[in-house]
């Protein structure tokens, strides 16, 4: 079994509430969630109106597989435009 961990920090430079961002959070996941079929949660930055984490994790039996579906991740919440990536961390487990 092989799991795949990603952590991603984003900006929300035209956020200016929490409430605006829980929104904007709520529309990332919801389409990850239905494009990719994977966990995703908002992990940390939780008081920060204009930045938050996301935790991202796929299983799979392939360490291929698990890696890029989570890049795929990745470049999807690019490409919706609503927030900026700002790091991302990969890590790959084997159990």
């Amino acid at each position: 079994m092989v799991v795949g961990i990603l952590r991603l920090t984003l900006i929300l430079p035209e956020n200016h509430s929490l409430k605006g961002k829980r929104q904007v959070l709520r529309a990332i996941k919801d389409r990850v969630r239905n494009k990719f079929n994977v966990s995703i949660i908002e992990s940390d930055h939780h008081d920060f109106w204009q930045r938050a984490e996301l935790g991202i994790c796929q299983i799979g039996t392939d360490r291929a597989f698990v890696d890029s579906a989570l890049r795929q991740v990745v470049n999807f919440i690019g490409s919706t435009r609503l927030a900026l990536l700002s790091d991302e961390r990969l890590e790959i487990l084997n159990f």
